[in-house]
């Protein structure tokens, strides 16, 4: 049922209730039903046309259907009046989405990328990545996003200093550029630290290990 107000209601809370179909001369649909808790009224509504693909209804509103009494001469005026003209025109808007479009908008794929650029979250939250995995062409762009070089840590680093939206501006712009330039970019979390061993101590009441004599 091509409505989302009372008929398609009705619809959903009497599903055994019985329909009747009418035929139109261009392939409209109209469904009526007993409206529910309303003796001698009924519901009529349009039904969604066959043979169209879910993207062709992108943005068409619903024609949606009425309540009409019992009379049929004073039902078949409201609903020419008020049901057919917008079911024509939802009808030809949607065909018309068939003509011109009829396969689904689906996103292309990502294009090859020349060389990668992986940034890393660090835990203390500066973004960056070793010197040597950055690609030439890109640390210009780096610089530029105030990306800076620490010497003693040999990396390319974002400081955690900037606020998180000044960050994600950055990071943001910096990975449009890259990408513009075939340079493809990934964001990952660092590595944990290895876990530190450190020797065991003696146990109390034991001897401890007699040391060496230093020499003079």
């Amino acid at each position: 049922m091509w409505d989302c107000g009372t008929p398609n209601s009705a619809l959903q809370d009497f599903p055994n209730a019985p329909i009747a179909l009418l035929d139109g001369p261009e392939e409209e649909q109209l469904c009526i039903i007993e409206r529910p808790r309303y003796p001698r009224r009924y519901l009529v509504a349009p039904l969604e046309p066959e043979g169209f693909k879910p993207h062709h209804f992108r943005r068409v509103d619903e024609p949606n259907g009425i309540a009409v009494p019992d009379d049929p001469v004073r039902a078949a005026a409201a609903v020419a009046r008020r049901v057919l003209p917008r079911y024509r025109q939802a009808l030809e808007t949607v065909r018309d989405n068939a003509r011109t479009q009829p396969e689904p908008p689906h996103r292309p794929h990502a294009a090859e990328a020349n060389q990668t650029l992986t940034l890393i979250w660090y835990p203390d939250g500066a973004v960056g990545a070793p010197y040597a995995s950055v690609p030439d062409d890109a640390r210009s762009v780096l610089y530029s996003h105030r990306f800076h070089y620490s010497p003693h840590e040999s990396a390319f680093l974002l400081p955690a200093s900037h606020s998180d939206a000044d960050r994600a501006m950055l990071i943001q712009s910096a990975v449009r550029k890259l990408t513009a330039q075939g340079i493809g970019v990934n964001l990952r979390r660092a590595a944990p630290a290895a876990p530190t061993t450190n020797r065991p101590s003696a146990l109390p009441g034991l001897p401890q290990p007699s040391q060496p004599p230093r020499s003079r």
